[in-house]
């Protein structure tokens, strides 16, 4: 698969992908929201990933939409985000559903959407210097690409109003207090780091990764006897697979799991 605004590299069952419009600070126009999806599903379809990655080139994660591009799209604008939207809606769904963890390792500014796509990652890992900020209202526009979700469910719903109608930007340490970063790293280590957590994900349990993120996910919308029913079948299953049979042999054998086969 060729890519024109992000580059897609995996290595050691960890895919790396970095949104590639430094001149841009990495804004999201239609060309990326294509070029995202696409490697969404190359995350999901390729078996060899067990563990994903998303970053930006340069000084920034995403600033957001690229407002610009926008701007000249005239009276089909309306049009226009709609299919933006559509397609990026489609990598977040991808990314959330999907059995490998991802991991957005923020560095700099991740405002608008760029936050909307960290905060929907499976963990947030930020640099010291990073910045979150809602931005949406502040040029009369709306949250979307899932904060609206994500975001009352990590801080709650007066904060997340707070954050969106205000527009206040975060330092990193301040997303992490408010639990929308999971961990905050100096700048010059936050690849390294990140793609060490990368690493010990990719050794995991994949399935069960996947089950449990999804479990985690219809836990904020279902009535504890569904939920525990979920879980109960969830658990069964698991108990049957590949994973969960050398899991629970290597621990009756006092011996680290090889869940990679």
């Amino acid at each position: 698969m060729s890519y024109t605004t992000l580059t897609f590299d995996v290595k050691d069952n960890i895919a790396t992908i970095t949104l590639n419009r430094p001149e841009a600070a990495n804004a999201m126009n239609l060309a990326l929201a294509k070029d995202l999806m696409q490697a969404s599903l190359q995350c999901n379809e390729l078996p060899e990933v067990r563990a994903v990655i998303i970053t930006g080139a340069g000084k920034a994660f995403s600033a957001g939409g690229d407002i610009r591009s926008f701007s000249e799209q005239g009276s089909d604008l309306s049009r226009h985000l709609r299919e933006v939207t559509t397609y990026l809606n489609a990598a977040i769904s991808r990314f959330t559903r999907m059995d490998a963890p991802v991991i957005a390792a923020v560095n700099g500014v991740a405002a608008g959407g760029g936050m909307s796509l960290a905060i929907a990652s499976d963990l947030v890992m930020a640099a010291e210097s990073a910045r979150f900020t809602m931005a949406y209202t502040k040029i009369g526009l709306v949250p979307d690409l899932s904060s609206s979700y994500f975001l009352p469910r990590m801080v709650g719903f007066k904060r997340a109003l707070e954050l969106t109608l205000t527009n206040r930007v975060l330092s990193a340490q301040d997303a992490y207090e408010l639990g929308i970063v999971t961990q905050v790293i100096p700048d010059s280590e936050l690849l390294t780091q990140a793609n060490a957590l990368a690493e010990q994900l990719a050794n995991g349990p994949k399935a069960a990764f996947g089950a449990a993120k999804r479990l985690l996910h219809m836990g904020c919308n279902q009535t504890l006897e569904t939920q525990i029913e979920n879980e109960s079948q969830a658990i069964a299953n698991a108990a049957q697979t590949p994973e969960g049979i050398e899991g629970i042999a290597a621990f009756l054998e006092k011996r680290s799991p090889n869940f990679k086969g």
